[in-house]
């Protein structure tokens, strides 16, 4: 059975998001980093293909994303830009969707093994607390809900 996502807003500025997953957390930190794998969950609501998927992990390197609705051809695309990694625990991120008016998000990803078990803990800090409620109101967390269930497939038949 999937676990559920939970989020807070515990200031005005932050969201905090938090799963747990029934895999190591090195498999879990190659899920969220190798193109390969990304492209197998991190997609939303069915219907949705991600037909760029490109990752220089590396601190200064960039990371693009596209995705695409398979029915309607509608397309967008998110980047950023590492500011920090230490795999497998931590990875500390910039972000901001392609449609030249999102602004930049901070991203910090906490990795925390226990028993076999990942807790992964995101905290995603907005400019501001309306740019924050914007994104709250795109429904954005029901997307990555459904997107980590399928993770959950995704490390379910992948070797430890």
């Amino acid at each position: 059975m999937p676990h559920q996502l939970d989020v807070k807003t515990p200031n005005d500025f932050d969201l905090v998001c938090t799963r747990i997953f029934a895999a190591p957390r090195r498999l879990v930190f190659d899920c969220h980093t190798r193109p390969a794998l990304v492209k197998r969950w991190l997609l939303g609501p069915p219907g949705w293909s991600m037909p760029v998927c490109e990752i220089d992990l590396s601190v200064g390197g960039r990371f693009r994303y596209l995705w695409r609705n398979d029915t309607t051809g509608k397309e967008f695309g998110l980047a950023g830009t590492y500011r920090e990694i230490a795999a497998p625990e931590r990875i500390v991120y910039s972000e901001a969707f392609e449609d030249n008016q999102s602004a930049e998000a901070l991203i910090t990803t906490v990795f925390t093994e226990t028993a076999g078990r990942t807790t992964m803990t995101m905290t995603i800090s907005y400019p501001s607390q309306a740019v924050r409620d914007a994104a709250l109101a795109t429904g954005m967390t029901g997307g990555m809900a459904q997107s980590y269930d399928r993770l959950d497939t995704v490390l379910a038949s992948s070797p430890a």
